[in-house]
Protein backbone atom coordinates (compact mmCIF):
# COMPACT_ATOMS: atom_id res chain seq x y z
CA UNK A 1 0.00 0.00 0.00
CA UNK A 2 0.91 3.18 -0.58
CA UNK A 3 0.73 6.22 1.42
CA UNK A 4 0.57 9.72 0.40
CA UNK A 5 2.26 12.02 2.83
CA UNK A 6 1.58 15.97 3.35
CA UNK A 7 2.67 19.00 4.35
CA UNK A 8 0.89 22.12 5.61
CA UNK A 9 2.61 25.37 3.88
CA UNK A 10 2.67 27.15 7.19
CA UNK A 11 5.59 25.13 8.21
CA UNK A 12 7.28 26.28 5.84
CA UNK A 13 5.93 30.06 4.77
CA UNK A 14 3.49 32.57 6.13
CA UNK A 15 2.51 34.06 2.95
CA UNK A 16 2.12 33.31 -0.56
CA UNK A 17 4.46 35.74 -2.03
CA UNK A 18 6.61 34.47 -5.56
CA UNK A 19 9.41 34.30 -3.42
CA UNK A 20 7.49 32.07 -0.49
CA UNK A 21 5.51 29.86 -3.11
CA UNK A 22 8.73 28.68 -5.02
CA UNK A 23 10.20 28.26 -1.16
CA UNK A 24 7.19 26.09 0.22
CA UNK A 25 6.95 23.69 -2.79
CA UNK A 26 10.95 23.54 -3.08
CA UNK A 27 11.19 23.00 0.49
CA UNK A 28 8.13 20.08 0.81
CA UNK A 29 9.51 18.60 -1.76
CA UNK A 30 13.16 18.39 -0.87
CA UNK A 31 12.03 16.89 2.76
CA UNK A 32 10.23 14.02 0.97
CA UNK A 33 6.78 14.95 0.48
CA UNK A 34 4.06 14.10 -2.00
CA UNK A 35 1.81 16.43 -1.58
CA UNK A 36 1.56 20.52 0.27
CA UNK A 37 -1.43 21.88 1.66
CA UNK A 38 -2.45 25.30 0.50
CA UNK A 39 -3.14 27.65 2.78
CA UNK A 40 -6.62 29.13 1.19
CA UNK A 41 -7.97 31.67 4.01
CA UNK A 42 -6.83 34.41 1.30
CA UNK A 43 -7.21 33.52 -2.08
CA UNK A 44 -6.19 37.22 -3.30
CA UNK A 45 -2.48 36.17 -2.10
CA UNK A 46 -2.35 33.03 -4.27
CA UNK A 47 -1.29 33.20 -7.87
CA UNK A 48 -2.48 29.87 -8.88
CA UNK A 49 -0.42 30.05 -12.46
CA UNK A 50 2.74 30.50 -10.00
CA UNK A 51 2.00 27.73 -7.74
CA UNK A 52 0.84 25.25 -9.97
CA UNK A 53 3.63 25.54 -12.44
CA UNK A 54 6.05 24.87 -9.21
CA UNK A 55 3.91 21.65 -7.81
CA UNK A 56 4.26 20.39 -11.27
CA UNK A 57 7.93 20.86 -12.00
CA UNK A 58 8.38 19.04 -8.39
CA UNK A 59 6.19 16.55 -9.01
CA UNK A 60 3.91 17.38 -5.79
CA UNK A 61 0.47 16.58 -5.47
CA UNK A 62 -1.96 19.38 -3.54
CA UNK A 63 -4.63 19.93 -1.54
CA UNK A 64 -6.65 23.20 -0.42
CA UNK A 65 -7.16 24.29 2.98
CA UNK A 66 -9.52 26.92 5.18
CA UNK A 67 -11.71 28.27 7.62
CA UNK A 68 -14.05 30.97 7.15
CA UNK A 69 -14.05 34.39 8.66
CA UNK A 70 -17.01 36.20 10.92
CA UNK A 71 -17.39 38.66 7.95
CA UNK A 72 -18.07 35.62 5.28
CA UNK A 73 -19.96 32.72 7.65
CA UNK A 74 -22.35 30.67 6.63
CA UNK A 75 -23.30 29.54 10.21
CA UNK A 76 -25.08 32.72 10.32
CA UNK A 77 -28.53 33.99 10.65
CA UNK A 78 -27.62 36.96 7.79
CA UNK A 79 -28.38 35.44 4.47
CA UNK A 80 -25.98 38.63 3.00
CA UNK A 81 -22.87 37.43 5.20
CA UNK A 82 -24.20 33.83 4.18
CA UNK A 83 -23.76 34.29 0.62
CA UNK A 84 -20.40 36.02 0.87
CA UNK A 85 -19.26 32.60 2.82
CA UNK A 86 -20.87 30.72 -0.33
CA UNK A 87 -19.06 33.13 -3.15
CA UNK A 88 -15.88 32.77 -1.54
CA UNK A 89 -15.92 28.98 -1.08
CA UNK A 90 -17.24 28.74 -4.38
CA UNK A 91 -13.77 30.59 -5.67
CA UNK A 92 -11.77 28.50 -3.14
CA UNK A 93 -13.09 25.08 -5.70
CA UNK A 94 -11.95 27.23 -8.02
CA UNK A 95 -8.56 27.31 -6.80
CA UNK A 96 -8.80 24.19 -6.33
CA UNK A 97 -9.17 23.15 -10.13
CA UNK A 98 -6.76 25.03 -10.81
CA UNK A 99 -4.34 23.68 -8.73
CA UNK A 100 -5.08 20.56 -10.58
CA UNK A 101 -6.19 18.86 -7.30
CA UNK A 102 -9.50 17.83 -6.44
CA UNK A 103 -9.60 18.30 -2.45
CA UNK A 104 -10.74 21.24 -0.46
CA UNK A 105 -11.00 21.12 3.35
CA UNK A 106 -11.07 22.83 6.36
CA UNK A 107 -13.73 24.56 8.69
CA UNK A 108 -15.76 25.70 5.32
CA UNK A 109 -18.91 25.08 7.27
CA UNK A 110 -18.30 27.84 9.74
CA UNK A 111 -16.34 30.91 11.53
CA UNK A 112 -13.06 29.61 12.35
CA UNK A 113 -13.06 31.15 15.80
CA UNK A 114 -14.35 31.45 18.95
CA UNK A 115 -18.58 32.20 19.30
CA UNK A 116 -19.91 33.49 22.34
CA UNK A 117 -22.70 31.64 21.99
CA UNK A 118 -24.30 27.96 20.65
CA UNK A 119 -25.47 27.71 17.36
CA UNK A 120 -28.99 28.77 16.69
CA UNK A 121 -31.20 26.42 14.09
CA UNK A 122 -31.44 28.85 11.67
CA UNK A 123 -27.68 29.48 11.70
CA UNK A 124 -26.98 25.93 11.06
CA UNK A 125 -30.16 25.35 8.46
CA UNK A 126 -28.10 28.49 6.71
CA UNK A 127 -24.70 26.32 7.23
CA UNK A 128 -26.18 23.43 5.83
CA UNK A 129 -27.81 25.11 2.98
CA UNK A 130 -24.41 26.58 2.25
CA UNK A 131 -22.26 23.91 1.99
CA UNK A 132 -24.80 21.93 0.25
CA UNK A 133 -24.40 24.69 -2.80
CA UNK A 134 -20.70 24.88 -3.00
CA UNK A 135 -20.99 20.71 -2.61
CA UNK A 136 -22.93 20.80 -6.31
CA UNK A 137 -20.65 23.10 -7.59
CA UNK A 138 -17.70 20.92 -6.62
CA UNK A 139 -19.23 18.33 -7.94
CA UNK A 140 -19.32 19.71 -11.41
CA UNK A 141 -15.63 19.98 -10.98
CA UNK A 142 -15.01 16.58 -9.86
CA UNK A 143 -13.98 18.21 -6.56
CA UNK A 144 -14.31 16.54 -3.01
CA UNK A 145 -15.30 18.51 0.33
CA UNK A 146 -13.59 17.80 3.58
CA UNK A 147 -15.36 18.82 6.97
CA UNK A 148 -12.75 18.77 9.43
CA UNK A 149 -13.67 18.69 12.77
CA UNK A 150 -12.48 21.59 15.24
CA UNK A 151 -12.71 22.23 18.89
CA UNK A 152 -15.22 24.08 20.62
CA UNK A 153 -12.98 26.84 20.64
CA UNK A 154 -12.96 27.07 16.78
CA UNK A 155 -16.51 26.26 15.82
CA UNK A 156 -19.86 26.23 17.63
CA UNK A 157 -21.63 23.69 14.85
CA UNK A 158 -19.92 20.85 16.29
CA UNK A 159 -17.31 19.19 17.62
CA UNK A 160 -17.19 15.57 17.47
CA UNK A 161 -16.80 12.96 14.46
CA UNK A 162 -20.41 11.79 15.63
CA UNK A 163 -21.83 15.34 14.98
CA UNK A 164 -20.45 16.20 11.86
CA UNK A 165 -21.20 12.80 10.30
CA UNK A 166 -24.78 14.74 11.51
CA UNK A 167 -24.10 17.33 9.80
CA UNK A 168 -22.41 15.79 6.25
CA UNK A 169 -25.85 13.23 6.41
CA UNK A 170 -27.86 16.91 6.39
CA UNK A 171 -25.82 18.47 3.43
CA UNK A 172 -26.57 15.08 1.39
CA UNK A 173 -24.17 15.15 -1.33
CA UNK A 174 -21.87 12.48 -1.67
CA UNK A 175 -18.69 14.24 -2.83
CA UNK A 176 -18.46 15.72 0.90
CA UNK A 177 -15.93 13.93 3.53
CA UNK A 178 -14.96 13.69 6.78
CA UNK A 179 -11.70 15.45 7.83
CA UNK A 180 -10.10 14.31 10.86
CA UNK A 181 -7.53 16.41 13.13
CA UNK A 182 -5.67 14.83 15.77
CA UNK A 183 -4.79 17.78 17.55
CA UNK A 184 -8.80 18.23 17.40
CA UNK A 185 -9.50 14.93 18.28
CA UNK A 186 -7.44 14.98 21.61
CA UNK A 187 -9.58 17.71 23.31
CA UNK A 188 -12.96 16.50 22.30
CA UNK A 189 -13.18 12.53 21.68
CA UNK A 190 -12.83 9.78 24.31
CA UNK A 191 -9.78 8.52 22.83
CA UNK A 192 -8.20 8.57 19.36
CA UNK A 193 -9.45 5.16 17.89
CA UNK A 194 -13.30 5.50 17.91
CA UNK A 195 -13.62 8.53 15.85
CA UNK A 196 -11.78 7.12 13.12
CA UNK A 197 -13.58 3.80 13.04
CA UNK A 198 -16.86 6.10 13.28
CA UNK A 199 -15.61 7.53 10.14
CA UNK A 200 -14.93 4.78 8.62
CA UNK A 201 -15.00 4.90 4.61
CA UNK A 202 -15.97 8.21 4.70
CA UNK A 203 -12.98 9.72 5.97
CA UNK A 204 -11.39 10.92 3.14
CA UNK A 205 -8.45 13.30 4.97
CA UNK A 206 -6.08 13.49 7.90
CA UNK A 207 -4.32 16.28 9.93
CA UNK A 208 -1.24 14.95 12.24
CA UNK A 209 -0.89 17.17 15.03
CA UNK A 210 0.44 17.30 17.93
CA UNK A 211 -1.59 18.43 21.28
CA UNK A 212 0.68 21.68 21.55
CA UNK A 213 1.36 21.83 17.51
CA UNK A 214 4.89 21.39 17.83
CA UNK A 215 7.22 18.22 17.30
CA UNK A 216 5.22 15.04 17.11
CA UNK A 217 6.03 12.58 19.90
CA UNK A 218 6.91 15.17 22.39
CA UNK A 219 3.62 16.10 23.63
CA UNK A 220 0.69 13.72 24.78
CA UNK A 221 -1.04 12.37 21.85
CA UNK A 222 -1.55 8.62 21.43
CA UNK A 223 -0.21 8.08 17.74
CA UNK A 224 0.09 4.45 17.90
CA UNK A 225 -3.33 4.36 18.61
CA UNK A 226 -4.50 6.82 15.81
CA UNK A 227 -2.34 4.56 13.40
CA UNK A 228 -3.58 1.77 14.25
CA UNK A 229 -7.01 3.00 13.77
CA UNK A 230 -6.27 4.08 10.38
CA UNK A 231 -4.74 0.63 9.48
CA UNK A 232 -7.85 -1.25 10.69
CA UNK A 233 -9.98 0.62 8.75
CA UNK A 234 -8.34 0.75 5.51
CA UNK A 235 -7.44 4.28 5.24
CA UNK A 236 -6.42 5.25 2.06
CA UNK A 237 -6.20 9.02 1.75
CA UNK A 238 -3.85 11.79 2.39
CA UNK A 239 -1.98 12.13 5.64
CA UNK A 240 -0.58 15.50 6.92
CA UNK A 241 1.61 16.81 8.84
CA UNK A 242 0.50 20.17 10.36
CA UNK A 243 1.87 22.56 12.64
CA UNK A 244 2.51 26.15 13.75
CA UNK A 245 4.67 28.79 15.23
CA UNK A 246 5.29 32.31 15.89
CA UNK A 247 8.14 31.78 13.87
CA UNK A 248 6.49 31.36 10.84
CA UNK A 249 3.66 33.60 11.05
CA UNK A 250 0.36 34.29 8.88
CA UNK A 251 -1.02 36.83 11.02
CA UNK A 252 -4.84 36.22 10.34
CA UNK A 253 -4.14 32.48 10.88
CA UNK A 254 -2.09 32.77 13.87
CA UNK A 255 -4.48 34.83 15.43
CA UNK A 256 -7.27 32.55 14.95
CA UNK A 257 -4.95 29.49 15.70
CA UNK A 258 -4.20 31.78 19.04
CA UNK A 259 -0.61 30.64 18.36
CA UNK A 260 1.16 32.85 20.69
CA UNK A 261 4.57 31.26 21.28
CA UNK A 262 7.38 30.17 19.29
CA UNK A 263 7.06 26.21 19.28
CA UNK A 264 9.87 26.04 16.91
CA UNK A 265 12.05 27.89 14.57
CA UNK A 266 13.12 25.74 12.07
CA UNK A 267 10.06 24.52 9.34
CA UNK A 268 12.57 22.00 8.05
CA UNK A 269 14.21 19.85 10.66
CA UNK A 270 10.54 19.90 12.19
CA UNK A 271 9.45 18.49 8.25
CA UNK A 272 11.78 15.57 7.97
CA UNK A 273 11.30 14.54 11.55
CA UNK A 274 7.50 14.52 11.10
CA UNK A 275 7.73 12.16 7.82
CA UNK A 276 9.77 9.60 9.65
CA UNK A 277 7.46 9.83 12.92
CA UNK A 278 4.44 9.74 10.55
CA UNK A 279 5.80 6.87 7.98
CA UNK A 280 7.27 4.84 11.16
CA UNK A 281 4.10 4.99 12.71
CA UNK A 282 2.28 3.33 9.69
CA UNK A 283 4.83 0.78 9.69
CA UNK A 284 4.53 -0.39 13.06
CA UNK A 285 1.09 -0.23 12.68
CA UNK A 286 0.29 -2.35 9.45
CA UNK A 287 3.10 -4.60 11.14
CA UNK A 288 -0.10 -5.44 14.15
CA UNK A 289 -2.39 -6.29 11.36
CA UNK A 290 0.52 -8.21 9.60
CA UNK A 291 0.22 -5.42 6.40
CA UNK A 292 3.69 -4.61 6.37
Amino acid sequence: MTTTYGIHASVFVGGWSPEETRSAVRRAADAGYDLLEVTASDLSEIDPNLLGEELRSAGMQASASLGLGFDRDVNNEDPQVVQRGVDFLVDAVGLVEGLGSDYLCGCLYSTLGKYSAPATPKARANAVAALREVARAASERGIRLGVEVVNRYETNLFNTVRDALGFIDEVGEDNVYLHLDTYHANIEEGDLRRPVLDAGDRLAYVHIGESHRGYLGSGTIDFPAFFRALVETGYEGPITFESFSSAVVDPALSNNLAVWRNLWDDGDDLARHALRFMKDGMQAARACYGKV
